[in-house]
């Protein structure tokens, strides 16, 4: 009698597992899909956040300076420009204060738009993403004194 002994897969039983693999793979890839709109919404939500505390730290500071701080705030080794005491809405007043780094070539995902040093100038932060105009929300500097500063409510259509 002459036995063969079998090493290794047959070609069925390796299509089978095959198959297998890519109906787990296609059952996995909206998941992960929906995790990477998760992450850049929890993202825009973190640079909010930040925006917000920065924003109050700011002001809180111009406040107890005397006299009350000008055109610039040294905030932890580094100038934010002010308005109406609270930091402008460009990228050497409110995100500098947020220690945000945001730009076309940043590696940290983030964008800004718009914005100014004037009273009033509204800036929007941008997450990199799909759609990032649909990704993001603004930051308006105050128009006068003893007014606040406004954000606008997070946009995550294009997340």
């Amino acid at each position: 009698m002459n036995r063969r002994i079998q090493n290794g897969f047959t070609l069925i039983e390796l299509i089978v597992v095959i198959i297998i693999l890519a109906i787990l793979a296609a059952t996995a890839l909206p998941r992960f899909a929906n995790l990477q709109v998760q992450a850049r919404i929890a993202k825009l939500n973190g640079a909010l956040g930040a925006m917000k505390g920065a924003s109050a730290l700011a002001h809180a500071a111009c406040l107890a300076t005397t006299p009350q701080c000008g055109a610039t705030l040294l905030m932890e080794g580094v100038n934010v420009t002010m308005v109406n005491t609270y930091p402008t809405a460009d990228a050497a007043g409110i995100v500098t204060a947020a220690g945000i780094n945001a730009g076309p070539t940043s590696d940290d995902g983030y964008n800004t738009e718009l914005g100014g040093p004037a009273a009033g100038a509204t800036l929007r932060m941008m997450v990199m993403g799909n759609d990032p105009q649909n990704c993001s929300f603004t930051y308006t500097a105050p128009l006068a004194a003893n007014t606040s500063p406004t954000f606008s409510s997070l946009v995550t259509s294009g997340c």
